[in-house]
C-alpha cells in the first residue's frame, strides 16, 4: 500500500503537470495587465470593453518574445482582434487580425477549439514593452498567448484545473461538464479517486491494527442499504462538482464515498464504533 501511495503522489506531481504542457491560463480582470516572466507560456483571456487592453512587459535583459492572438469558435464571434507591439513607446510590429486568414485550431488538453490569428516571434532587447489589443468595436472575446516555454509548478497546475471550467462557461459558452472530455478533466477525477482510495485503505488498516478486536477495527461495518446510500452520495458529489466548479474537495469526497460503498466500510461508522453490517 505504501508503494501505491508513493506511485500515486509521483503521478500527481509529474504526470498531471505534463498533461498541461500548454499555455498557463489566466483570466484577465482589468484592461491593464503586467506580464511576469514573458518567456513562460501563458494565455490571457478577456473580453474587450470599449477600449484596447494593454499588456506590459518590463525586461532588464534580452528575451525571446512570442505573441499569438486567438478567439473562441463560438456563435457570432468576430475574427477582428488585432494588436500592436511597442518598445519604449515606439512601434515594433502590428498583428492585423482584419487582414489575416484565421485558421481553426483544436487544443487537446482543454478540449476546446479556437480561431488562431496573427502571431509574432523575435529575439527582443531589454526595455519596456506594451502589447495593445483591440478589435473593430472593442467588444470581442480573445485569448492572447505570450511565451513559448511550457512550465507548470504544482500551484500552476492546480490553478489551471480550477480555471478551465470557468473558461468553459464564460469564454467558450459551454457547460462545465464538457471539461470531462479533456485529459485534464478525467485525469483529475482518476487521480483524486486513487488518492481517496489510498486514504480509505490507510485509515481502515490503521484502525484494524490499533482497534483490533473491537467494533472500530472490523473489516466491514456497513450493510447493503448503507452501501447504496454511499453509492448515491458519491455519484451526487461528483455530479455537483462537474456541473459547477470542479471543486477538487468534492471530487475527493465523491471518491471516498464510492470507496466506502465498494469495500462495505464507513470511516465515520468506524470512528464512532457503529456497525450495520449483518456479516460482522
Amino acid at each position: 500500500m505504501t508503494k501505491i501511495a508513493v506511485f500515486t503522489l509521483i503521478s500527481v506531481c509529474v504526470f498531471l503537470p505534463s498533461y498541461v504542457s500548454a499555455h498557463q491560463p489566466h483570466i484577465v480582470e482589468s484592461r491593464q495587465t503586467i506580464v511576469q516572466n514573458p518567456e513562460i507560456s501563458k494565455a490571457y483571456y478577456h473580453t474587450l470593453t470599449g477600449e484596447p487592453d494593454i499588456y506590459t512587459i518590463k525586461a532588464d535583459k534580452p528575451f525571446d518574445l512570442y505573441i499569438n492572438i486567438l478567439v473562441p469558435t463560438i456563435t457570432n464571434q468576430k475574427k477582428d482582434v488585432s494588436a500592436v507591439v511597442l518598445r519604449n513607446g515606439k512601434e515594433i510590429t502590428v498583428l492585423n487580425g482584419l487582414d489575416f486568414e484565421w485558421k481553426e485550431f483544436y487544443e487537446p488538453f482543454g478540449a476546446d477549439t479556437y480561431w488562431k490569428g496573427p502571431e509574432y516571434e523575435a529575439r527582443a532587447e531589454a526595455g519596456t514593452y506594451e502589447i495593445r489589443v483591440w478589435s473593430s468595436n472593442n467588444d470581442s472575446k480573445y485569448s492572447l498567448a505570450i511565451g513559448k516555454i511550457e512550465a507548470f509548478s504544482a500551484t500552476e497546475t492546480l490553478h489551471t484545473l480550477t480555471t478551465i471550467p470557468k473558461l468553459k462557461k464564460n469564454f467558450f459558452e459551454k457547460s462545465s461538464v464538457s471539461f470531462i472530455a479533456s485529459p485534464l478533466g478525467w485525469g483529475l477525477i482518476i487521480v483524486l479517486y486513487i488518492l481517496a482510495g489510498i486514504a480509505g485503505l490507510t485509515y481502515r488498516t490503521l484502525l484494524k491494527h490499533l482497534a483490533k478486536g473491537t467494533v472500530r477495527g472490523v473489516h466491514k461495518n456497513i450493510g447493503k442499504k448503507d452501501r447504496m446510500i454511499r453509492l448515491f452520495i458519491g455519484i451526487g458529489l461528483l455530479a455537483w462538482a462537474i456541473f459547477t466548479t470542479w471543486n477538487p474537495v468534492l471530487i475527493f469526497l465523491s471518491g471516498f464515498a464510492l470507496f466506502e460503498a465498494l469495500f462495505s466500510w464507513c470511516g465515520y461508522y468506524a470512528l464512532i464504533g457503529r456497525n450495520s453490517c449483518p456479516i460482522e
